[in-house]
Order: structure tokens, then sequence, then C-alpha cells
């Protein structure tokens, strides 16, 4: 028997850089899941700086879903920035994190809300990782890091597929352009003792699109990203 969900707002952030063969589906899925889980909802996707057709597609959209508000990013400035973005524009008091590629189901969502009222972040995980070896391999080797560095944060730091409450996201001074800032959000999320509870979720392979996650400019700067938060972290500490 499925679990009751709560009857909450929510904001749905979805980062896009060049998906135009991805958007149709994944905004259309996405707006179906919230009518049916949610009591109101809006869609913000990001697109940043998108060399496609993705602005074409997003004004198509829009006429379609009149929850969906886009937000343009004139070049590319990272993933980072474009959650940073949709973060800021949000309005309702959850703000549901997922990718625009179609490799999650946003109707599991309903797995994150039925624990919503336990948490102030609901994060999920994947269950089985449908990404190239490359792209799997990079994770590995960045994460290994993140927890030598920071301790155990979540079981899949990267997941994006996060339900948050917008209230703490916007206690939190987020200041990553690329990767990194998903693990900057739970570093910050423990220093603010916040309530976080993990969820299993679905992860599907990229059926169109291109991934970013194994280009060598964006991994060279998560690792740089990742080094120089650590360091302002132990200035941090020993202020205080």
């Amino acid at each position: 028997m499925t679990a009751p969900v709560p009857a909450v707002e929510i904001s749905a952030v979805m980062p896009a850089y060049n998906e135009e063969a991805n958007l149709e589906q994944s905004v259309g899925r996405m707006a179906t899941a919230l009518q049916t889980f949610t009591r109101g909802f809006e869609i913000i996707v990001v697109d940043d700086g998108s060399q496609d057709g993705t602005p074409a597609v997003l004004e198509r959209l829009k006429a379609a879903h009149p929850n969906l508000r886009v937000i343009r990013h004139p070049v590319n400035r990272g993933y980072g920035a474009a959650l940073r973005s949709g973060f800021g524009a949000a309005r309702f008091s959850w703000i549901f994190l997922m990718d625009a590629d179609n490799q999650f189901d946003p109707a599991e969502v309903e797995l994150l809300l039925a624990r919503a009222a336990d948490a102030d972040i609901v994060a999920g995980y994947r269950k089985h990782r449908r990404d190239p070896l490359l792209r799997r391999l990079n994770a590995w080797a960045f994460f290994t890091l993140v927890r030598l560095l920071f301790g155990r944060l979540v079981r899949d730091v990267n997941c994006a597929f996060r339900l948050t409450r917008r209230d703490l996201l916007a206690r939190m001074a987020l200041h990553s352009e690329g990767a990194l800032i998903n693990t900057e959000v739970l570093v910050l999320a423990r220093q603010l003792h916040a309530r976080v509870v993990e969820v299993p979720v679905h992860h599907y392979p990229r059926k169109a699109g291109k991934q970013t996650g194994a280009n060598i400019r964006v991994v060279i700067r998560a690792f740089a990203e990742l080094l120089a938060f650590r360091a302002e972290m132990r200035k941090v500490e020993r202020a205080a």
C-alpha cells in the first residue's frame, strides 16, 4: 500500500545544457508527477547557455505548461551556477532537484515526499548507476576524495534527485560554479544540523543528448573547487 504523501508545494529545479532532445519528455513527466503528488508546483528550467535548440524548445513548452518558468544564462557558467540560479528563483517551501536528461523518473518524487515530514533533505541514491564506465570511474575518484576530506555525507553525494527545504537552502552561502555544488550543500547542511534521510531511486541510461560529466575540463574544475572548498572550511573551523 502506498504511503500517504503530505500536501506540499514544490519548486522543481531542472538544470539543462544542450538538452533539446530530452526536454519535452522530462518537463512533461515532471508536470504530470507534480500534478499528482503536490498541492501546487512550479517547474524552473535553468538553461545554462545551451548552444543547440534548447531555448526554442523551452519557449514552445511554456505555452503547453503554464507552471513552467525558464531562466537562461547567456553563456555556460556551470552546473553549480545553474542550480544556484534555480534555487534563488524558487518560490515554494520545498525544492525538488532533478536533471533534465531523463535519467530519473520524476514520479518517484512520491518516495521522497513520503519521508519529508522527518527531514530537511530527502536525498535519493541510485540503486544501480547507469552511466558509462569513464563517468563512473571519475565519480568514484572524486567522491573517494570527498569522503576523505569531509567524512561520510550521504551514500550518493551527486545524485540529482533530491528534495530540500527552501528555508534551509536560504541559510546557505553557496558559491560553487561547477559539480561541487552537491557536496557544498551537504557539508553546509551538516553544519546547520539538518535532518537528512536517504531513499533509493531508479537510474536509467541516457538515451539522447551528451553527458558533460566526463569532460576533462569539468573534472579538473570539480577537483579544483573541492580543494578550494576544503581550504575555506578549514578557515571556518579554525575561526570557530
